[in-house]
């Protein structure tokens, strides 16, 4: 564990265990939920494997929620600070921490969710019945040592409850991993809650990890049950079995523990909640070690300032720092392809995100305002509902009108608007787009091949550009923002460099000085 601490974990990620707690979560008061969109365009799951250093299944489930909602303030900002710093510094609080959630990474432990967040199988109608054969089968074992005629009866009852036994069988199996990790949960969280700085994150658990304990001696049989199955032999795993089956044990304590498990489901978050916490400041804390450079961000509420240095992508390899200041306008990059462009957008959005969630930039400093994401970069065909990648594109951009228009202030991030249609309509389509979304305080992020976009939009957008170096037989990139427009243009010069036929080259110059023409001619 002192080993890891500030590097990636070496493990496999179940996301679709991992996305259980997040999607079942009631994350209705948070300033803004990420959408699926958003998340792939910003290769969230990659981003999600980077930043997630978290010993137990629990913490995984956390930060993964963490990370998907923006939250509406910054409370107990100072306090987990505080605890980061903590972790960071003391080697031996941290490891010992460690050790406690490490009881919790077994893959069991991603269903402690479902406790608290799922129905729970109901008892059939006839659960009366049950009752009644476990109360005959005991009386009739009584009667049995007076009168040998009652063993008969008792073999009678013994074979219809076998056959509700096995029924129950189904019902069991669901709850066999994930009581038993709420039992490991809730006897960490009380270990944790010992320690004074924790006890700051939750000062009524006690109250939530009394209430629990109070099923735990029921809840116990369930540890039993998952332990007979791997570790004691088979005869005495079968003399159990006859036992539960002659007085329906399994049955009576499912459904008696389901129904008190019931009503201590926010109980049951509570501890689930501090555990994931604490588990997930861990994680942050070995994040920044692992870093380069990093900052606390300054966070603006209600101000759409942005203002980085040094601000890169984590997840690109020997990234190229840049700077930029929003204050006015909104940012129109210009350039060729492969140049940095949809990276440095996607660097923004990431760092805005990862800055409000986890209160962490990738950046020297960085000043960011509470803002809702929405993004349209990775825009594909639908063929299954047999919709167009401009029809995509159309709808995901009208979406992002109709958000510019509520009272939260707006981060609008595109790549390419309307690459999928004709010049002279993407050109009009997307000039009035992009200055219908830059209003009522919001910014936009936008990428674009169209020069006269830049000229049309100097008004509202600051412009800046990426550009290359073409050598005789290469092209180099330097990845470094600059201010104003892209005023060479490569395209052709890089398709003489891969040896296109110098009669399509010939032709293609002589095109494009005829365009650049009638461009001027048209301007005038």
């Amino acid at each position: 564990m002192e080993s890891s601490f500030g590097k990636m974990k070496d493990d496999r990620f179940v996301f679709e265990l991992i996305e259980q707690y997040f999607r079942r979560k009631d994350n209705s008061t948070v300033f803004q939920i990420l959408s699926e969109k958003t998340c792939n365009d910003l290769d969230f799951q990659e981003l999600f494997m980077f930043i997630d250093r978290t010993n137990s299944k629990v913490g995984q489930q956390y930060l993964y929620n963490k990370l998907r909602t923006i939250p509406s303030d910054t409370l107990q900002s100072d306090l987990h600070e505080e605890l980061i710093k903590r972790f960071t510094d003391n080697t031996e609080i941290r490891v010992n921490t460690q050790k406690q959630l490490e009881k919790l990474k077994n893959d069991e432990a991603y269903y402690v969710s479902s406790l608290f967040q799922e129905k729970h199988i109901e008892p059939p109608k006839w659960y009366f019945i049950i009752r009644l054969l476990s109360f005959s089968s005991l009386l009739s074992l009584i009667l049995g040592l007076f009168n040998s005629q009652f063993f008969f009866f008792l073999l009678g009852v013994f074979i219809i409850n076998l056959v509700i036994h096995y029924w129950n069988k189904k019902n069991l199996y669901q709850y066999l991993g994930s009581i038993p990790q709420l039992l490991k949960l809730n006897s960490i969280a009380y270990s944790l809650h010992q320690d004074n700085s924790f006890r700051k994150l939750n000062q009524d658990l006690p109250g939530s990890i009394a209430i629990i304990n109070q099923v735990r001696n029921r809840m116990s049989f369930f540890q039993l049950e998952a332990k007979l199955q791997g570790d004691l032999e088979a005869a005495f795993w079968v003399v159990l079995e006859i036992f539960k089956i002659a007085f329906l044990l399994e049955p009576l304590l499912l459904f008696g523990v389901l129904k008190r498990l019931d009503s201590k489901r926010k109980e049951i978050e509570d501890v689930f909640s501090f555990v994931g916490l604490i588990d997930s400041l861990i994680s942050i804390a070995s994040l920044r070690k692992g870093l380069g450079m990093y900052c606390v961000p300054v966070v603006n509420e209600g101000n759409i300032r942005i203002v980085a240095k040094q601000i890169y992508h984590p997840l690109i390899i020997d990234c190229v720092p840049n700077g930029i200041s929003v204050v006015d306008k909104s940012i129109l990059l210009t350039g060729s392809n492969m140049s940095g462009k949809t990276s440095f957008i996607r660097t923004i959005g990431l760092n805005i995100i990862i800055g409000l969630t986890i209160n962490t930039c990738f950046a020297k400093s960085m000043t960011i305002p509470r803002a809702q994401i929405f993004s349209a970069i990775r825009i594909s065909d639908d063929l299954m509902n047999d919709r167009s990648y401009y029809f995509e594109e159309v709808l995901t951009i009208k979406e992002m009108i109709q958000n510019a228009a509520n009272a939260k202030p707006n981060i609008f991030l595109l790549d390419e608007i309307f690459k999928g249609t004709n010049t002279i309509e993407r050109i009009s389509a997307g000039k009035a787009v992009l200055s219908s979304l830059c209003k009522n305080n919001s910014v936009v992020f936008v990428s674009t091949h169209d020069i006269e976009l830049a000229d049309m939009l100097s008004d509202n957008y600051e412009l800046y550009h990426f550009s290359e170096i073409v050598g005789d037989r290469n092209v180099d990139f330097d990845y470094k923002l600059k201010t104003g427009k892209l005023k060479k243009r490569n395209a052709i010069r890089i398709l003489q460099i891969n040896d296109y036929p110098d009669t399509v080259i010939a032709e293609a110059i002589e095109i494009s000085k005829t365009l650049d023409e009638i461009s001027k001619t048209q301007k005038k």
